[in-house]
């Protein structure tokens, strides 16, 4: 645990035993917010996450989040700078200390294509798809699952360097389920953790009896790709609209034609969003398959890049 954090004047706050400049708010959540501050000593700039903990397994849940981002020193994985808990008004607050990475998520990137009704040329997915994949080899690697991977959880520093963020949903990669009840437990927690877009089809309708392992990871690593190609995840606009996203995620995603992009990236998308988890490909498959794709470019559009 950090060392206890005092508001020394209005705007600073000291975590550590370094003082912070409150900058300006960045975010907020339905149990946390995130706000722009500057190092006092190092003048560089962070954001501080402030999680809400309302009783004591919210307490946990973040001291859990702490221990996860302690486990990693990986360029594609957020690190953590310094962390405390503080208690007001008889709640609890932890307030994690992070590099703040100005250019925002991959999600706000893709936004920024579509406004402008452009696209990610293929050396740039695979640049970006390939460090993510590096990152969550690092999770998997250590015996975790992320369970929330989207684009909104990946960051993009200037070089285009993913770093994958919020690490509030992680737990153990294999989960051995026995029993109905332990099923609906499992199903329960991933209904509020795993956003229901790039929730992996397993964890919609969890058998009695099965084991949910890390390659949720590898579905949802899919919905990332189909929409880095596609500016929009493939479940996206059905949940929008209402529709059963449930449904959706038995059937194989199929890339609408004609497409941009090269046989291998298709190829290697319809290879990962495989319902079946058994069926599905691990990480490491998945790092060597990137290798042999050949990139497609379509030239001559200044807004791709």
């Amino acid at each position: 645990m950090g060392h206890a954090m005092c508001i020394c004047s209005r705007g600073t706050v000291t975590i550590e035993n370094k003082r912070y400049y409150f900058i300006q708010k960045l975010d907020e959540g339905g149990f946390s917010y995130v706000d722009l501050v500057e190092g006092a000593q190092d003048g560089r700039l962070y954001a501080l996450k402030k999680i809400l903990c309302h009783d004591r397994e919210g307490k946990k849940e973040a001291q859990t989040e702490v221990e996860m981002h302690r486990l990693f020193d990986h360029p594609n994985v957020l690190s953590l700078t310094a962390h405390t808990f503080i208690d007001r008004g008889g709640k609890t607050e932890a307030w994690l200390l992070l590099p703040y990475v100005s250019k925002g998520s991959l999600w706000s990137q893709l936004e920024k294509l579509r406004d402008k009704n452009s696209f990610m040329p293929e050396s740039r997915i695979l640049h970006i798809f390939r460090g993510i994949c590096a990152g969550l080899k690092a999770i998997h690697d250590k015996g975790y699952a992320h369970r929330d991977l989207k684009p909104t959880n990946v960051l993009l520093e200037d070089d285009d360097r993913p770093v994958l963020m919020d690490l509030g949903s992680m737990n153990r990669a294999r989960i051995e389920v026995k029993g109905s009840r332990e099923a609906m437990t499992v199903q329960d927690w991933a209904a509020q953790r795993c956003t229901i877009s790039y929730r992996a089809p397993e964890l919609f309708n969890v058998e009695s009896h099965c084991i949910i392992d890390e390659r949720t990871d590898i579905w949802s690593l899919g919905c990332v790709l189909y929409g880095m190609m596609m500016l929009e995840g493939p479940f996206d606009m059905i949940f929008q609209k209402g529709d059963s996203v449930a449904l959706a995620v038995q059937n194989p995603v199929t890339v609408p034609q004609p497409c941009r992009y090269s046989e291998g990236l298709q190829s290697l998308l319809s290879s990962i969003m495989v319902p079946n988890p058994q069926e599905r490909p691990d990480i490491n498959w998945v790092l060597n398959q990137i290798r042999h794709v050949q990139p497609s470019e379509t030239p001559g559009d200044p807004n791709s890049i």
